[in-house]
């Protein structure tokens, strides 16, 4: 297959964008910049348009995820819009009762933690997925030349929801299943990459101009325990879907000593977390991997010097890269005073 004749990367409307040219190594002469969770909590008008109407409601409303994609785009000026979606949105569409719980996250009434459980899962359709591709095309038809960023939670991530029914730092039950019953454990995230990737490629086709695989909690195994239990399933996603050539970003929280297991997974692009500088990074992945990252969000609560200083940092440290995407090492904090991303943006843009 190939990507839609109409697709902003073919019609050419994004091809040449300063993001999509990053990611595709071409190095810009100031680094093109967006936010891990710019559309959110940070944007008063986000809370506005959110008002009564449930977190993973609000992202399958294609008008409603539109508007909170764009927002940060007309605000911020970033330099891509990022698909507003949840983690765990693949799970609902094929029919897993999950619901997040404000100060929790997502809990599931019935965690997958037998070979009955496995067997009552169900696949993604067209007709499931229609509300995401709807809500795709609405954002690109208003993006015009910004490019869309989709978005899909790595299976690591979305079965650690799935067998847990919870967020858990610690993933009990998951360390259980891996080395009491690793072929369930397999099954599992093979479902979730299956399903991770029809999400995926349902933004592509419908518009989005690269993708990131996003795993929140693969930085809490060992090298050795990625190796085993979850890159294999990571690399699964991205061979389902490298038939639409899109840039691919792998990003995941505390992963300093796994990149390169990371990038393995034919990820074209990686995503730094905060535990470690670019620098290191680059010394880790070599100078010719493209590189995104990687503010500290929480120096984003504080004052404009540190902020500054830091920014200025990142970005000298990015040079040595291959290319150099602009971005936070996490998502926005949602206490973040919006401002003061607006003039990271400026600042990052003007930066010589």
């Amino acid at each position: 297959m190939s990507l839609p004749t109409d697709h902003p990367l073919v019609s050419g409307k994004t091809a040449t964008s300063p993001m999509v040219q990053a990611l595709n190594g071409i190095a810009q002469s100031t680094p093109p910049i967006w936010f891990m969770r710019q559309a959110g909590r940070s944007l008063p008008e986000y809370r506005e348009v959110r008002k009564g109407i449930g977190m993973l409601d609000s992202c399958l409303r294609p008008e409603i995820a539109s508007e909170i994609t764009l927002q940060p785009v007309r605000r911020h000026k970033v330099d891509a819009a990022v698909f507003f979606s949840d983690i765990v949105i693949p799970l609902k569409l094929a029919g897993v009762e999950v619901e997040i719980v404000p100060g929790v996250g997502p809990v599931l009434n019935s965690p997958v933690r037998t070979r009955s459980d496995f067997q009552k899962l169900d696949t993604l359709n067209e007709d499931s997925l229609k509300p995401i591709a709807d809500a795709v095309r609405l954002c690109v038809a208003e993006l015009g030349k910004t490019p869309l960023l989709g978005f899909g939670g790595a299976p690591f991530t979305l079965a650690s929801y799935l067998i847990e029914g919870r967020p858990s730092k610690e993933l009990p039950t998951c360390h259980t299943m891996m080395t009491t019953d690793p072929e369930l454990w397999s099954d599992i995230l093979q479902w979730c990459a299956n399903i991770t990737a029809e999400f995926l490629r349902t933004q592509i086709n419908a518009g989005a101009s690269a993708i990131q695989l996003f795993d929140s909690w693969a930085g809490r195994l060992t090298p050795t325990q990625y190796e085993t239990y979850a890159m294999p399933h990571a690399k699964k996603v991205f061979q389902l879907i490298e038939d639409l050539p899109v840039p691919r970003i792998a990003f995941g929280v505390g992963t300093k000593k796994i990149l390169k297991q990371m990038k393995s997974t034919g990820a074209t692009v990686m995503g730094i977390s905060n535990d470690i500088s670019l620098e290191e990074a680059v010394k880790i992945l070599g100078t010719n991997t493209p590189i995104q990252g990687n503010l500290d969000p929480e120096l984003l609560l504080g004052n404009w010097e540190d902020i500054e200083s830091a920014a200025d940092q990142i970005i000298r440290e990015g040079r040595s890269a291959k290319s150099h995407i602009f971005n936070l090492g996490h998502g926005v904090v949602p206490e973040t005073d919006p401002y003061l991303l607006t003039k990271l943006v400026e600042h990052v843009h003007a930066a010589l």
